[in-house]
């Protein structure tokens, strides 16, 4: 197992993977984005992710996708949005890997945090990062509204 950074050739199994996760969390009929919003969003002039993948045998069988972010109170921080290991890989120690080499990355950038979200229902995810010294903040809502359509 080898993990590395996402490049540009990678999008499409990225993309099958976010389909997955999306179908785990029944909102596969909610994603909208493409592999031509992602070579935009990721490699274009104005690349506004990064993400590593977990490459099994020249196969891309997880990924983490993360991006800057800043605190007004704390600063610079690495956010996480999502990690994904397909269905098939589960429980075989990719998303340790993964979540692993996305902490190194932020200690390599010199950044203190690294913030994410998990549902309040997945416990598997739930359980895998209280192997790690996290807090869990229940006290915060999640917002959004779109502005385009």
């Amino acid at each position: 197992m080898k993990i590395r950074k996402g490049t540009i050739q990678d999008l499409p199994e990225a993309l099958k993977l976010i389909m997955e996760l999306a179908e785990y969390e029944q909102g596969l009929d909610q994603v909208t984005n493409s592999i031509d919003k992602m070579k935009e969003d990721g490699f274009g002039e104005d690349p506004i992710f990064e993400f590593l993948v977990a490459e099994n045998n020249k196969d891309v069988v997880g990924l983490a996708l993360f991006y800057p972010k800043y605190s007004t109170w704390k600063g610079r921080q690495l956010h996480l949005e999502d990690i994904i290991v397909t269905a098939s890989y589960r429980g075989k120690g990719i998303g340790k890997l993964l979540f692993e080499s996305l902490l190194e990355e932020a200690e390599l950038r010199k950044l203190q945090i690294v913030s994410w979200q998990v549902l309040d229902w997945n416990e598997p995810a739930i359980n895998f990062y209280k192997k790690y010294p996290t807090q869990f903040d229940n006290s915060w809502i999640n917002c959004s509204l779109r502005v385009n359509e």
